[in-house]
């Protein structure tokens, strides 16, 4: 089967990918021309790990290929995937959809036979209907059915998740939607994954629930970390505790500075104006979204309490191991590295950092800190050590030389990488997320 994806970001090309190492005939399609000339070059726009050898390889075996031509690209595709960003609009927080009409509109006007076009963007309820109108009010002739089928891709893990899903799901109004795409999804027959087939409204909101819920649950949590350290209890054994309850599960309950990413932030905000339009608030996601965003902010303080308040901290220097939102990638979206960065800066403290892939990203968003070329350069000369992104790197540091490095033996671990006994034994005052510290122990 052929099929055309309409973007070659991260939801695009590692889901065009993967449609080829499936054996089907895919062309991914970007009007971004330098992005275009650098994957005809094997050079990947993201960080994902295995995405280049996949990608190499499906181009090698003919399977793969990419162009600016959309026209080109979809013809004698059997199913045109919209894969664009629909990142927050400026202002309101609506969802913008402005790269997905266009897409609908270009589709509209060059296509030359029946086929199934299909939203991989993220997109609000309702949003299949317009794209429906927008390709017949082009005049198109042929038979189109719009089908939505969210992505559910965990970056640094998309690869895996694409191939071995939890569950797909697709929204068809009608038969020939379907059955196009259960062909497209039949290589994934031999896992028995599974397959849920739904309205397309229904199917749209589900991938906003999802990360809602998913979102709820690491507030939550981090709201109980914040009660742990007032009361002298471990949050990690909470999470334990509850995790194990089947009804709660343990996943998403790993306390830390507050959640970021390409989804979370951008989906509660368009769910909240979903929800607000059609007169029925969330509230529950609206606390959601306000304590997480005040949660960032207080991450800097956390570290500002560490250097000895913010008068003592003025002059200091804090080194932040890790600047992308989580490990294995290098998106910078909404990560709290950027509000503690800003909370120390304007704090009047010297900030260095190293993060093993984001910092090209981080880069231009935090022009006051220093890039460093390892995390003990970073740490060297320091009055705190700020472990922000739980990187493998950082999960075995050679704490005495981090301490011969440092000015000052402070350790600030806000994903709770280390055991509290082992740092304070090894000579450090040592901070974290809701374990509470030896006065309150005792």
């Amino acid at each position: 089967m052929k099929i055309a994806v309409a973007g070659s970001g991260y939801v695009g090309l590692v889901s065009g990918a993967c449609f080829a190492d499936f054996g089907h005939d895919v062309v991914c399609v970007d009007k971004d021309q330098s992005k275009i000339d650098r994957l005809h070059d094997g050079v990947m726009p993201i960080y994902e790990p295995g995405l280049d050898a996949l990608v190499e390889t499906n181009v090698k075996a003919g399977r793969l290929t990419f162009t600016t031509d959309l026209a080109e690209g979809i013809r004698g595709a059997a199913a045109i995937f919209i894969a664009v960003g629909t990142p927050s609009r400026r202002g309101d927080g609506h969802a913008d959809l402005t790269y997905v009409h266009a897409v609908a509109r270009e589709v509209g006007e060059a296509l030359a036979h029946d086929c199934v076009v299909v939203t991989k963007s993220t997109v609000p309820v309702g949003t299949g209907d317009e794209v429906e109108r927008i390709i017949a009010d082009t005049g198109c002739a042929h038979r189109v059915s719009v089908v939505s089928n969210p992505e559910f891709l965990r970056e640094g893990a998309a690869i895996g998740d694409f191939k071995r899903p939890d569950r797909i799901v697709i929204g068809a109004e009608d038969d020939f939607g379907r059955e196009t795409m259960r062909q497209v999804y039949r290589p994934l027959h031999l896992n028995q994954s599974p397959i849920l087939f739904t309205n397309r409204r229904t199917s749209e909101l589900i991938k906003y629930a999802a990360n809602a819920f998913l979102a709820t649950k690491i507030t939550f949590i981090n709201e109980m970390a914040d009660l742990c350290e007032k009361v002298g209890a471990d949050v990690q054994d909470v999470s334990r505790g509850i995790g194990m309850d089947g009804r709660i599960g343990p996943k998403f309950l790993h306390a830390g500075p507050g959640y970021g990413g390409s989804c979370f932030p951008k989906d509660t905000l368009a769910l909240l104006k979903t929800a607000e339009d059609a007169g029925a608030p969330s509230r529950i996601v609206e606390a959601v979204v306000k304590v997480n965003d005040t949660r960032k902010r207080a991450m800097g303080r956390k570290v500002l309490d560490a250097l000895g308040g913010p008068e003592a901290a003025r002059g200091k220097t804090a080194a932040l191991l890790g600047l992308t939102f989580k490990p294995n990638t290098d998106d910078m979206r909404d990560s709290p590295a950027i509000a503690v960065a800003q909370a120390l800066g304007d704090a009047g403290v010297e900030v260095k950092a190293y993060d093993p892939e984001g910092m090209e990203l981080a880069a231009p968003l935090m022009p006051a800190v220093t890039m460093c070329k390892s995390a003990y350069d970073a740490i060297e000369g320091a009055d705190a050590v700020v472990i922000v992104t739980e990187w493998d790197a950082f999960r075995a540091l050679d704490l005495a030389r981090v301490k011969d490095l440092a000015n000052a033996p402070v350790l600030v671990d806000l994903r709770n990488v280390y055991r509290p006994d082992e740092v304070r034994a090894a000579g450090f005052e040592y901070s974290s997320i809701g374990r509470a510290g030896p006065k309150e122990a005792s």
